[in-house]
């Protein structure tokens, strides 16, 4: 049976197996919407360089087993070096307190699952869930449908977390093929300040799908940073959709670190509502075999006296393909934009492949506004300036790899995320780096 099917036919089991009913009728719309929209093919301007049949043609369980066996020693190994950091654990969908370390005060702070059971934060769901989060998308709406997995935080006016918060998401001890639509609400108050870490593990031979939904509401003077670090095993499929929503004189950061998975697409769309916004969105892709990621990203300015910008970096080997595609609309009355938007890449194989469409659509007249691609390979001068000075091919090749792709790194004000980025970029490249 066709994924489309499985969804529609398996959606009332689900809803049964809810404790929480205030979203039925929102889930039945939204299932709705997704019916009649159906998966994107490659038909889909918007699809036209990812094929999802890879995905859709399986055939998925919509209710993982919660039961797991996951140990100590394998949850560590996921570990940043971030003692010092809070991190909360979802195994199977389910959190887990005994695998979590929450330390931080003065904020709302839970999982999803459990606001939405919650009497005392329906009011805040109702204000802002789903609320920015588009409603013409088939994923978004899918995810609507089946969400039960994710995480929710408040963090109120003038609070300053100082410590980072990393939300794992693991999937472990499943027989089946096992399908996620896991969504996450950051509300971060005027004044307010957080960094949040994201990443996905499979621990399972057997292939997981996660389809992400996660909304970001930042504002004045508030700064919210949201890291993504994509380096899951290759029966992994990441469909993720992120929407920011920024009030005047805020300061938002959306990174994306991709070097695992089967197929990862990230979406990303940046709203702006006030002047003197910035918004920041970095990316490092390397990946190899028979890969692919694709970044589209989307930046409204709608008001005066903005700014953003996009700074993504691609390597590829083996048959690996790539894709970006970067989209900045000014409105006109956003006079005094400035809108920066780089997109650079290396193929390291004939097999490798990216396709780029960096996008400026401008109705301002006062504005300064950028953008621009390259696709190439290494440089061969600088390659033989290094292999001169006694140091081998391959690791000559890793050095300028490494320097190209580290100044995408260089607003992560978290040491120990920067440290793991620079190691894992450092074995992907397969070479010996001191950091």
């Amino acid at each position: 049976m066709a994924l489309k099917e499985q969804i529609i036919e398996n959606h009332n089991e689900f809803l049964e197996a809810l404790r929480h009913r205030f979203l039925d009728d929102e889930r039945k719309a939204a299932l709705q919407r997704f019916e009649n929209i159906g998966f994107p093919t490659k038909k889909d301007e918007e699809y036209k360089y990812t094929n999802l049949k890879e995905i859709t043609e399986k055939s998925y369980n919509f209710l993982p087993k919660e039961n797991h066996n996951i140990t100590r020693e394998q949850f560590d190994e996921l570990h940043l070096g971030e003692e010092n950091f809070d991190w909360i654990v979802f195994v199977n969908g389910k959190l887990h307190k005994e695998l979590s370390k929450v330390s931080i005060e003065n904020v709302e702070f839970l999982s999803f699952n459990y606001a939405l059971n919650d009497e005392k934060h329906k009011e805040v769901f109702e204000k802002y869930f789903n609320t920015i989060a588009s409603k013409d998308l088939a994923f978004t709406n899918l995810n609507l449908a089946y969400c039960k997995y994710g995480f929710f935080l408040k963090v109120p006016k003038n609070v300053v977390i100082e410590k980072p918060i990393h939300v794992f998401y693991i999937s472990q001890n499943q027989e089946e093929n096992t399908f996620y639509n896991t969504r996450n609400l950051l509300i971060v108050e005027e004044g307010a300040k957080v960094e949040v870490i994201e990443s996905h593990h499979n621990f399972d031979s057997t292939y997981v799908l996660t389809n992400s939904v996660t909304e970001i509401f930042t504002y004045p003077n508030a700064k919210a940073d949201w890291h993504k670090l994509q380096n899951d095993n290759n029966t992994s499929y990441l469909v993720d959709h992120t929407f920011a929503k920024q009030e005047k004189d805020s300061l938002t950061t959306v990174n994306t670190f991709s070097f695992g998975g089967k197929l990862v697409r990230n979406n990303l769309d940046f709203i702006h509502n006030g002047s003197n916004i910035n918004s920041f969105m970095n990316g490092i892709t390397i990946i190899g075999k028979d890969q692919l990621v694709d970044h589209h990203t989307a930046v409204h300015h709608n008001f005066p006296n903005c700014e953003s910008y996009q700074n993504y970096k691609g390597i590829f080997d083996g048959n690996a393909h790539g894709v970006f595609n970067g989209k900045v609309f000014v409105d006109k009355i956003a006079q005094k934009t400035n809108a920066y938007q780089q997109n650079n890449n290396v193929l390291l194989s004939e097999g490798a492949s990216i396709d780029t469409k960096p996008q400026l659509e401008i109705f301002a007249d006062d504005v300064k506004c950028s953008h621009g691609c390259t696709v190439g390979q290494l440089n061969e001068d600088a390659l033989f300036y290094l292999r001169a000075r006694g140091i081998s091919k391959k690791e000559a090749q890793a050095l300028l790899l490494y320097a190209f792709a580290n100044d995408a790194m260089q607003n992560i004000d978290i040491e120990p995320l920067k440290q793991k980025i620079s190691k894992l970029l450092a074995e992907k490249l397969e070479v010996d780096i001191e950091f």
